[in-house]
């Protein structure tokens, strides 16, 4: 399946808004609902993420045909990774472990907004390499 790339940064830039507030406000549940968001991109497909939804019906009908589309491979798997790091930070802030909370939503917020600020998605990278990785793969 083929994606506007524009798409993720969309919700790479909502995400790190979240992830930030989560930072700031020491907010488990409110980390807890971006790993459900995270767990629909990457468990059913980003057509599936709230997020993707809000980019589909408010942003993209507003610009012009993107240039290129991209394998929506990558992007649903950093969303796999994205949920393992908002759900290491869940059970921190939860559990009482804030320690733990801040630096999973640390690095989950560095990632998001890598991509939002630049285009460069670390959890994509990660998934190419994977695949590279395995030989007769790609």
């Amino acid at each position: 399946m083929q994606i506007d790339p524009r798409g993720p940064r969309f919700a790479a830039a909502l995400t790190s808004l979240v992830l930030a507030i989560v930072l700031t406000t020491g907010s488990g549940p409110l980390l807890a609902a971006q790993a459900l968001v995270f767990a629909l991109g990457a468990l059913l497909g980003l057509r599936a993420s709230p997020y993707g939804w809000l980019y589909r019906v408010l942003v993209r009908p507003r610009l012009a045909l993107p240039a290129e589309l991209e394998d929506a491979r990558p992007p649903r798997f950093a969303q796999g990774v994205g949920l393992v790091f908002a759900l290491i930070g869940s059970a921190g802030y939860l559990s009482g472990l804030t320690w733990l909370g801040l630096a999973a939503t640390a690095c989950a917020l560095a990632a998001a907004f890598l991509n939002a600020a630049f285009g460069y998605c670390l959890g994509c990278e990660f998934y190419l390499l994977v695949r590279r990785g395995v030989p007769g793969r790609l």
